[in-house]
């Protein structure tokens, strides 16, 4: 009775033993199934996200493209019957002497500064211009077309030693700034920019500041998730890609204040992403 008894309690804790190891081996089959499908669906996510980079990279690509073939026919075929035109009103001018109407002289004249004003125009728009020159040259040249104007008072300041980062970094960075001074002067009504470029250890901070009429953020915030404007979306795509934080400070009354920090090394978070506003 004794053997039964003791062959019982074996079976009993070998079954227990079994029935513990095989609920084991499903817990362990379970957790690095677990483990397999977190992988796979964060390898989808990094694809997915690349893949979005890729398409948003090539979109900004064909944009450059566009701009550069636009300023290449602007120097090379607008310009040049421009200056044909001159030419030909110069020499008719030459020929009336001191019967020259005042008419003609005065459209020699604004034929000289429509020529001035498009090759500042395919300077900007032609982005073998930062490449040769570095972005701070590219900056100033903006900054004078915006004097030019004669309504807005635009100043450029620079703090540290300027860092030279890639030229496709420099490039995008240059096209953020570009969209920012057009809404400015398409919706701010500012008499002011300041565009603030300081060179730290680790990364460039640029400031655009505007005397203009600035806007509610609060309700901007409201309003964003219905509506992006072009303009904005392209800043931040452009930031995106060189993984910079962009963000927006402004009050109705008070100007605007956009804000970009661009580190060197590319590797930066986007801590201030949550806080970008809209204008544009």
């Amino acid at each position: 009775m004794q053997d039964i008894n003791k062959q019982i309690e074996i079976v009993a804790y070998t079954s227990t033993l079994m029935i513990f190891i095989f609920i084991l081996i499903i817990f362990l089959i379970l957790i690095l199934y677990k483990k397999k499908q977190l992988k796979l669906k964060k390898n989808l996510e990094l694809m997915a996200l690349n893949h979005e980079k890729a398409i948003l990279a090539t979109q900004l690509e064909i944009q450059e493209e566009t701009m550069r073939n636009i300023g290449q026919e602007i120097h090379d075929n607008i310009s040049l019957t421009l200056t044909l035109a001159k030419l030909y009103m110069n020499t008719h001018a030459m020929n009336l002497g001191d019967n020259c109407p005042e008419q003609v002289e005065t459209s020699i004249d604004l034929i000289g500064k429509s020529l001035i004003d498009l090759n500042d125009l395919s300077k900007s728009l032609d982005s073998q211009t930062i490449e040769k020159y570095g972005i701070l040259h590219a900056l100033e040249q903006e900054m004078e077309l915006l004097r030019k104007s004669g309504s807005i008072d635009a100043k450029l300041i620079v703090e540290g030693t300027p860092v030279d980062m890639e030229a496709s970094r420099e490039l995008l960075v240059f096209r953020i700034i570009q969209e920012s001074f057009n809404n400015i002067i398409k919706h701010a009504a500012a008499k002011t920019i300041r565009l603030e470029l300081e060179y730290g250890t680790e990364a460039l901070s640029i400031r655009i500041r505007d005397n203009g009429k600035g806007f509610d953020m609060e309700e901007v915030q409201q309003r964003k998730q219905k509506k992006v404007s072009s303009g904005l979306r392209n800043m931040k795509n452009r930031a995106a890609l060189i993984k910079a934080e962009l963000w927006i400070d402004s009050n109705p009354g008070n100007g605007t204040v956009i804000n970009l920090l661009i580190p060197y090394n590319n590797n930066h978070g986007n801590e201030h992403a949550n806080q970008s506003g809209t204008r544009g």
